[in-house]
């Protein structure tokens, strides 16, 4: 299954196990790059670098895999206007045929500097996520370091040294982990480091920023928020004190720190890509504009900041050595997202919960959403865990449509479960002596320092959970990663003293998440997810929606002889369970309409965990602030 480290890899990456990341590298060129984004809101971004070269072919790389997204996701398409000159004369220069983000320019003799001159122009509609994403607004940019730089073939990253500088729309404000060496206006010259270290400090910048100290202590941390608006960043109190707590709580979890100092970079927009991307001193984390400032966006957000925090420890600082690449050109590979994602995706929800950002309620109700999808994820039936993250560098970009069948990056939330399960089997293996956290202490904690990378494999995993608790953690992790279900892994949840139960009432997490009341979602009655157009998004197959012919794409006209409406699609399906006649559905399928009837009658359905009193209650255990 891929879940033994190569002795390739072994040996390739001995040298970093206890090494810290190189903030100023030697024996590697020293290039200057000059990021013009004072055009930030028409979205077009212009860069110049300076790089050392010899007469011949100067090899050029642009950054393919990026570190966080597990795939070749760097925005080629995006990166316009390149011209290479030296001496004053424009440069020959082709493309590889072989790889698309490879350069070859050809140098003449007696120059010893080629300059280059790229633009990037930033999406301006909906794009693939993470850093190929929306990231431009009228008011704010997040610059993403990778996406304006070319690097010379021949060095890992850890050795090339990178002069950076940044030019701001005028007035603008930024927050970055980078060091800044001057500042006038809007133009920042950053301290020099290693391409490394640059690629992994993104800035966030915009005309309305706020800074929020979460901790004063060495190392400190804070808040970075750019927003489209100024009233966005107005927050109630108590987010950031939950923020600080989480900054405290992280500590007492991991018992040290690898950052010298950190920030949450946090963009507020409508506008721009949303999601989370983790680097060793800071996360370039995006939601909607108003999220923060009201109470149904604070829940549905929730879970986001320590996902990202958690992995400052979690894959930034211990790193599967096959995912430790030398520079952005070279393959990763992604078996071990189990850990890398799993476990921080666990990790955060604990911290959620007892930073206080999440109420012990709130986390139950996001465990009991994780716990029903996978519980009806039909694609488990062929499809085990571990492909899952085996294959994600090439299906990331997989369309919504089919996702339950296909199964998606379900390494995240599965192993929320299969993490939660092994905290369970650790207390009771010890009797309550010692806990998952005994672990992390352990595998991702002392010595506190700068970032550096520690790379592991699936061995000392295994090891690391025996020396905490003795168990046959070999067998645990290889039937987690390869059995086919079908139901969902809920050791952990029972174990835990809970279970898992569906009523016709939604939780709180349900309500915030449906605050506008259109959600048209009946995933665990019908089998049935429609976007509020009524257009079928997905189907679980197996259940009564699928089996009546019912597929993604199609669109959901009338149910019960009415227009089709929130309204009256929860009206018919709540109706159901005192209704002996079937759900009657006008389907549209390619201009042609025909009549569905779903002989249906079990109500709306939510998921829910409630009290086991036969078993003690772990979970809230779990979830206490320490």
């Amino acid at each position: 299954m891929g879940l033994h480290l190569s002795v390739r890899n072994f040996f390739g990456f001995a040298f970093i196990l206890f090494s810290s990341i190189s903030l100023i590298a030697a024996d590697g060129p020293t290039i200057t790059l000059s990021v013009d984004a004072s055009d930030a809101p028409r979205k077009m971004m212009h860069a110049q670098l300076r790089i050392p070269a010899k007469p011949g072919t100067l090899t050029l790389y642009y950054p393919k895999w990026i570190p966080g997204e597990h795939g070749p996701t760097g925005p080629i398409t995006d990166l316009t206007g390149l011209k290479f000159t030296a001496g004053g004369k424009t440069l020959k220069w082709r493309r590889d045929l072989l790889d698309g983000y490879t350069f070859h320019v050809e140098v003449p003799s007696g120059e010893s500097e080629v300059t280059a001159n790229l633009d990037y122009a930033s999406p301006a509609s909906t794009q693939p996520g993470y850093t190929a994403g929306l990231s431009a607004t009228e008011k704010l940019y997040i610059v993403n370091w990778n996406a304006l730089l070319l690097y010379p073939s021949g060095y890992p990253s850890d050795q090339l040294i990178y002069d950076a500088s940044l030019r701001m729309p005028a007035g603008w404000k930024f927050g970055t982990s980078l060091h800044v060496a001057k500042q006038s206006g809007a133009d920042v010259h950053f301290s020099p480091v290693s391409l490394t270290m640059l690629v992994d400090g993104p800035v966030l910048t915009g005309e309305f920023l706020k800074v929020v100290p979460l901790s004063t202590e060495n190392p400190p941390a804070e808040l970075d928020l750019a927003a489209d608006s100024a009233v966005a960043l107005e927050a109630p109190s108590e987010v950031w004190e939950h923020w600080r707590n989480l900054v405290k709580q992280a500590g007492l979890l991991f018992g040290a720190r690898h950052y010298r100092d950190y920030h949450f970079l946090l963009t507020l927009s409508d506008h721009v890509a949303h999601f989370g991307l983790e680097h060793h001193e800071s996360n370039d984390s995006r939601i909607e504009e108003r999220a923060l400032i009201e109470e149904d966006g604070r829940k549905e957000s929730a879970g986001l900041l320590p996902h990202e925090y958690v992995h400052s420890w979690n894959g930034k600082y211990r790193r599967p050595a096959d995912l430790a690449t030398p520079d952005y050109e070279q393959p990763m590979q992604t078996d071990l997202l189990w850990v890398y994602e799993g476990l921080t995706s666990y990790l955060g929800d604990v911290l959620s919960a007892r930073s206080g950002e999440r109420t012990s309620s709130l986390a139950r109700d996001a465990l009991a959403q994780i716990a029903a999808d996978l519980d009806h994820r039909s694609g488990r039936l062929w499809r085990d865990l571990q492909d899952t993250a085996d294959g994600v560098p090439s299906m990331q970009d997989a369309p919504h449509a089919w996702s339950d069948y296909r199964r998606g990056l379900d390494y995240y939330d599965e192993d929320v479960l299969n993490w939660l399960w092994a905290d369970v089997i650790i207390r009771q293996q010890t009797k309550d002596a010692k806990s998952l956290d005994d672990f992390c202490k352990l595998f991702h904690g002392a010595p506190s320092g700068p970032p550096m990378v520690k790379p592991y494999n699936f061995d000392d995993v295994v090891n690391a959970l025996n020396q905490v608790a003795p168990y046959d953690w070999r067998a645990f992790w290889t039937d987690r990663l390869t059995n086919h279900g079908p139901r969902a892994p809920l050791g952990g949840v029972e174990g835990s003293g809970w279970k898992l139960v569906y009523d016709g009432t939604p939780s709180e997490l349900d309500h915030a998440e449906n605050s506008d009341g259109k959600k048209l979602d009946a995933r665990y009655s019908l089998g049935l997810s429609l976007n509020d157009e009524g257009i079928v998004k997905d189907t679980i197959e197996g259940m009564i929606g699928a089996k009546a012919g019912i597929g993604p794409g199609m669109k959901i006209v009338a149910v019960n002889g009415r227009r089709l409406s929130s309204d009256t699609w929860r009206d018919a399906i709540r109706a159901s369970k005192n209704n002996s006649s079937p759900i009657e559905l006008i389907v549209e399928n390619t201009e042609y309409f025909r009549v569905v009837k779903l002989d249906y009658h079990g109500g709306e359905k939510y998921p829910h965990l409630i009290r086991d009193e036969s078993k003690p209650d772990l979970l809230s255990e779990i979830f206490k602030a320490k």
